[in-house]
């Protein structure tokens, strides 16, 4: 019964959004698939409780490289990049920022957490050329199965499965399966599974 009440649920949340489904296809045609995001994400972040879990979750599964029904997206949580995924039963806490990001299954995000696209999203290698006009780069960045990020990090590289990034860390580089990482820039502190030597 649970779950048929659920897929109601899901139906509904899908026919309450689809205005914003089809204003984001129009838009897409004429900026590509990232610009519009940004706009019809933000507006839909607004909407508070588990309705507006629903209808986040609704919307980032007709429009995102990948979305899980089971996805839970936090009131102010906007995303930027279309080719992002979310895998089964993902949380994302209020007021996360994400780009291009592929988080796996079981992932908790805590709140205010950031995952842009990468490290190298403005390149700032030229003094004669303003940073807005040097480019950059997207690249995918990876939250491994089951892993737990802290409240405020800022997350630029890969995060191993299962491993813990604490609250208010800078992830600048890959943190391997298992560890616990804290810190600016973030260093892993031990394995989870280590036992303490007397």
């Amino acid at each position: 019964m649970k779950r048929i009440l659920k897929r109601i649920v899901h139906l509904v949340a899908t026919l309450f959004v689809s205005p914003v489904i089809a204003s984001y296809y129009l838009q897409m045609t004429l900026l590509g698939r990232n610009r519009p995001l940004e706009g019809c994400s933000q507006f839909l972040s607004l909407f508070p409780g588990i309705s507006g879990n629903f209808l986040r979750a609704a919307f980032y599964r007709a429009v995102l490289q990948n979305c899980d029904r089971s996805a839970d997206i936090g009131f102010g949580t906007i995303f930027s990049q279309a080719g992002a995924s979310i895998a089964e039963n993902v949380y994302i806490g209020p007021r996360c920022t994400l780009g291009l990001v592929n988080i796996e299954r079981n992932v908790l995000i805590a709140s205010g957490v950031q995952i842009p696209s990468g490290g190298q999203t403005h390149y700032f290698d030229d003094p004669n050329v303003p940073i807005k006009d040097q480019g950059g780069e997207r690249n995918l960045v990876t939250i491994g199965e089951g892993a737990w990020i802290g409240s405020g990090a800022i997350v630029l590289a890969d995060v191993g499965k299962g491993s813990i990034i604490a609250a208010g860390a800078v992830v600048t580089k890959p943190i391997p399966d298992n560890a616990i990482a804290a810190g600016v820039p973030a260093k892993v502190l031990r394995g989870r599974f280590d036992t303490a030597t007397p």
